[in-house]
Formats: C-alpha cells, sequence, structure tokens
C-alpha cells in the first residue's frame, strides 16, 4: 500500500505545482492582454477586463495601477485619482502610483502636487527614470509660473523674457 501512495502523492504534487504555474501564466496573459488593449485605445474592453481581474483579486496593485492608467486615458481623472491615491496608501513603497497621482496633478496645472508625489517616487525608486523626467518638466513649469509673476510684478524686467525664451514658456 505504501509503494502505491508514493506515485500518488508525487502525482498530485505535480499537479499542484502544474496549477500554481499555469495560474502564474495565466496571471502574466490578463496583464498582457489589458496592457494591449490599453495601448490600442480600447479603453471600455481594458478597463472590463481589469475590472473582472480585479474582482476576484482586488488587491492586486499591477492590475489596480493598469487601472488606474486606463481610467487616465479615458478622461476619468477623479476615478484615476483614487485609484492611484489608493495604490499608494496600501503600497506606499511603490514608485509608480506616485508618478500615476504627477501626472494627473501637473494635467491640472498643480505643479507643487506634482513635485511632491515625484519626490515620493524617486524617494522610493532613486533609478526611476520616467519619474526623474517628469520632476524635470514639473521644474520647468514652476520655473515659468515664477517668470510670469515676476514680470507681472515689474513689467520692465529684461531678463523675464529671455529666461522664459530659454524654457520655451510663455505667460498666459
Amino acid at each position: 500500500m505504501k509503494l502505491a501512495s508514493a506515485p500518488v502523492l508525487a502525482l498530485a504534487r505535480l499537479l499542484a505545482l502544474t496549477a500554481v504555474l499555469a495560474a502564474g501564466v495565466a496571471r502574466a496573459d490578463d496583464y498582457g492582454d489589458v496592457s494591449g488593449l490599453l495601448r490600442a485605445g480600447r479603453l471600455p474592453e481594458a478597463q472590463a477586463k481589469a475590472d473582472q481581474y480585479l474582482a476576484s483579486k482586488p488587491r492586486d496593485p499591477q492590475m489596480r495601477y493598469l487601472k488606474g492608467l486606463i481610467q487616465r486615458e479615458a478622461g476619468q481623472t477623479a476615478e484615476a485619482l483614487a485609484t492611484f491615491t489608493r495604490l499608494t496608501e496600501d503600497y506606499p513603497e511603490l514608485p509608480e502610483p506616485y508618478n500615476g497621482l504627477a501626472v494627473l496633478y501637473a494635467a491640472q496645472g498643480d505643479y507643487e502636487q506634482a513635485r511632491a508625489a515625484l519626490e515620493m517616487a524617486i524617494r522610493n525608486n532613486p533609478g526611476y527614470a520616467t519619474a526623474h523626467e517628469n520632476l524635470g518638466d514639473v521644474y520647468v513649469r514652476l520655473a515659468a509660473q515664477a517668470y510670469c509673476k515676476a514680470q507681472q510684478l515689474e513689467a520692465g524686467n529684461t531678463t523675464v523674457k529671455s529666461k522664459l525664451t530659454r524654457i520655451s514658456a510663455q505667460c498666459p
């Protein structure tokens, strides 16, 4: 009897391992499917697939991040802000949700909040090149705001215009 149970036990382990590996492949395919739909601009389909996945795995940070990207691209700014904010609360060590927040804040003209979010992203991952690039863009916008304010306060200031030209910005 013991001889018969060893092969059965080995087979059970093999089946369990196969199920675990298959689940990992299925998850990777789900991420790829949602990402592909997002890249193709098929936002309703991408959102439906992300929502379907999150119904069974609501805390999955990668799919939640993809959902935030979909919401942002679909113009659902409030929803995307909420998604990225919840991700920073649940996973404060991840830099990408902070970058996602920063992009939304910058699009609304809130460069101070964008700067703060990007600094958190960089604090979490100093090698995150996209966050560094976005922070540079935010600093340029902050500089333009400061130069425009200086021009408002002192219309005769001749150096402001050349500085605005160097950063390719104009006052509204």
